[in-house]
């Protein structure tokens, strides 16, 4: 299964690398925002998507409507914030997101996560 991880903090790219290698994922790529993202995406095929939401220049919402556009709604995303407030939320939803996780976050809530997205791996 490919990953790609979304941040423009590298010491959380870090952090997710570490606990998705914690429950069994192996192939991660990371990109450092949206833009770069967008371009990987072009050239390989992702499995899952997990990106933080607030990034410049691209933010995670702004990556996942324009992966949603491009046709891609079938695509697993899943938003990472520190940010909690429910229009967030409902504004993800609206615009495809499969699942919301809030930091700072388990190994344990991201495998339930990811469970809950792809259904058992």
């Amino acid at each position: 299964m490919q990953v790609l991880i979304v941040d423009d903090y590298k010491t959380m790219l870090r952090v997710i690398r570490n606990l998705l290698a914690q429950i069994g994922f192996k192939n991660v790529d990371e990109a450092t925002d949206g833009t770069m993202a967008l371009d990987m995406m072009k050239h390989k095929n992702y499995d899952l998507v997990i990106s933080d939401w607030n990034m410049e220049p691209m933010t995670g919402l702004e990556l996942l409507k324009t992966v949603r556009a491009n046709g891609n709604d079938k695509l697993p995303f899943i938003m990472v914030t520190a940010e909690s407030k429910i229009e967030n939320v409902v504004a993800a939803r609206q615009a495809g997101v499969n699942n919301y996780i809030v930091k700072p976050f388990s190994a344990e809530i991201l495998k339930s996560k990811i469970a809950a997205v792809l259904g058992s791996f």
